[in-house]
């Protein structure tokens, strides 16, 4: 490519790119910086593709690519699975480059605008590949504009690898649990009868301020202030709401605080502990589809029922169709997460977070009188410390800055839940943190008069609305009734009792993807994984999941 599509060397305004001839294509003069070399930059371009280790299933970021030197090239040695990401945040150069990257008519190159930020970058490579697409992220600078805007390319850079590594550990999630997500989502089912809709919730909370709560060592010091006001013992009066995560339950019954909604998640038994001797307790549990269902018994208030769309997923559609799919909210891995996106959806006031830290002391990883502390003090003796240094000091666990910017320590989970975070919510104007120990959340911070002040002075929270009609139990049965059809006329092509095309058991295996898709060759693929219907292997492994799946339907 020796052609200008854009410039001419007589460009005349000071703020506009100047046109150099360059004995080989063109260079570039832009605030004060020559972007490209001034000899032959096309060699160089392309001398720098050629050094390049190429691998598959990788996402080349370009930044800044001006007039697309080296980039057909590059695409010569791409793999199909492969791609490039050329972005720009220079209007003018921006300009420039879609010019000149006409010529290269590839669907694996495209070129976006920078000037808005990060996130809907992330947004745009997420909606034009999907996830788990791409295995790397790599940067790939072919001219010296990426050094106009070196830390956004950076930040961006950053921002990718982060996705990727968070789309492999939802697979790898998926590979190990999707069976029992989907499992207990179908024990879960008859719960839809009896649910309370989130818009009653919502009009229970209207607009009182939230304290949204984790179980994290600062919770201490917010809960210690908060229960000597005789006020916050009795929901009813209570001038403010209160969500909490399953894990601070007993340290909110331990001082006397009813909570308005406890959120659980958990689909395995780990999180039962957090009920024990709390079963008389009358608080409203907002409960994952995919929980345990034994959850659903440990308290005795009102149940909620929520979905988190782990992967995509035709039962979830078809449960969106016959009008049974809970309030859908998305899947975040931790608890302390959604309750934050359970509490924006069902409150119009201030939010006010606590307790998720994303790290911990030596001494404390949760507040006083969760279940984890109560067991370290469990076993302190003379020979036992209660300094955890299991946890304390594994590996990957890292001295961090907490806001008020003393040393506090975390570990790479917790980084990625805060980090995941800040992604979030840091754009909801009404969500405020308050100053503590606790690592920074990208969101605006209160100090703990300021956070007192702003719940206790809150005008008394409406009465609860009436509750609206609930699902038939009648709606239930003739879903599970045509999914347990589904499933007999799967098994009847399987086993050789019913004749079907190719097509046919096809569509009849994409229906009933509940059965395969946690199947590790299925989950490490872009969702949704199309099946191989005459891959003998795969149909095996598909006969075995329905036995099983119809005797939970029964």
């Amino acid at each position: 490519m020796t052609g200008s599509p854009t410039l001419t060397s007589n460009t005349s305004s000071e703020d506009a790119p100047r046109q150099l001839p360059a004995r080989r294509g063109f260079s570039v003069f832009y605030k004060n910086k020559t972007l490209l070399s001034r000899i032959d930059p096309i060699a160089q371009a392309e001398r720098l593709v050629a050094s390049l280790s190429i691998s598959g299933k990788t996402l080349y970021v370009c930044p800044s690519p001006l007039y697309a030197y080296g980039l057909a090239s590059l695409l010569e040695r791409l793999d199909a699975d492969s791609a490039i990401l050329c972005v720009e945040a220079d209007e003018q150069l921006f300009t420039l480059a879609r010019e000149a990257l006409k010529a290269l008519n590839d669907s694996r190159l495209c070129l976006v605008f920078a000037g808005r930020g990060v996130a809907p970058l992330r947004a745009f490579v997420k909606k034009r590949w999907g996830s788990r697409v791409f295995r790397r992220v790599d940067m790939l600078r072919l001219t010296g504009g990426w050094q106009l805007f070196p830390a956004l390319y950076e930040e961006l850079a950053v921002a990718l690898r982060r996705d990727l590594l968070t789309d492999l550990s939802n697979a790898m999630t998926l590979t190990r649990l999707g069976r029992l997500y989907i499992r207990n989502a179908v024990r879960n089912l008859p719960l839809l009868a009896n649910s309370l809709g989130f818009d009653a919730i919502a009009a229970h909370f209207g607009a009182a301020p939230v304290l949204v709560l984790g179980a994290g060592p600062s919770l201490d010091a917010v809960l210690d202030r908060l229960a000597p006001d005789p006020v916050v013992h009795a929901r009813e009066t209570r001038p403010f709401r209160i969500v909490c995560v399953d894990t601070s339950l007993s340290a909110l019954r331990a001082r006397d605080i009813p909570p308005d909604l406890v959120v659980a998640l958990e689909s395995q038994h780990w999180n039962l502990r957090d009920f024990v001797g709390l079963g008389g307790w009358n608080a409203p549990l907002a409960m994952d589809l995919s929980a345990l269902p034994a959850t659903k018994d440990t308290l005795s208030g009102e149940l909620a029922l929520f979905a988190t769309e782990w992967t995509s997923l035709g039962f979830f559609t078809r449960l969106k169709v016959a009008g049974l799919m809970p309030e859908t909210f998305p899947p975040l891995g931790s608890v302390g997460l959604s309750a934050v996106a359970i509490a924006i959806r069902i409150s119009a006031g201030p939010l006010i977070v606590a307790g998720l830290d994303f790290s911990f002391t030596l001494d404390h990883y949760h507040a006083r009188g969760t279940p984890s502390h109560q067991e370290l003090l469990r076993h302190q003796n003379r020979l036992n410390s209660p300094i955890n240094a299991a946890a304390a000091f594994r590996a990957g666990t890292s001295i961090a800055r907490a806001k008020s910017g003393l040393p506090t320590r975390s570990d790479p989970a917790l980084n990625t839940y805060r980090n995941l975070f800040e992604d979030e919510f840091s754009g909801e104007p009404r969500l405020y943190d308050i100053e503590g120990p606790g690592l920074a959340l990208g969101l605006n911070t209160l100090s703990m008069h300021a956070a007192l002040a702003l719940l206790r002075n809150a005008s008394p929270a409406p009465a609860k609305a009436s509750v609206p009609p609930r699902i038939k139990a009648s709606s239930i049965s003739d879903f599970i009734q045509n999914e347990v059809a589904m499933l007999h006329s799967l098994k009847a092509m399987l086993c050789g009792d019913r004749a079907a095309s190719p097509e046919e058991l096809e569509t009849l295996l994409l229906a009933c993807d509940y059965l395969w898709a946690h199947f590790p060759d299925r989950a490490n693929k872009a969702p949704p994984a199309m099946p191989l219907a005459t891959d003998i292997s795969f149909l095996k492994r598909v006969r075995v999941e329905i036995d099983p799946m119809l005797r939970l339907f029964s």
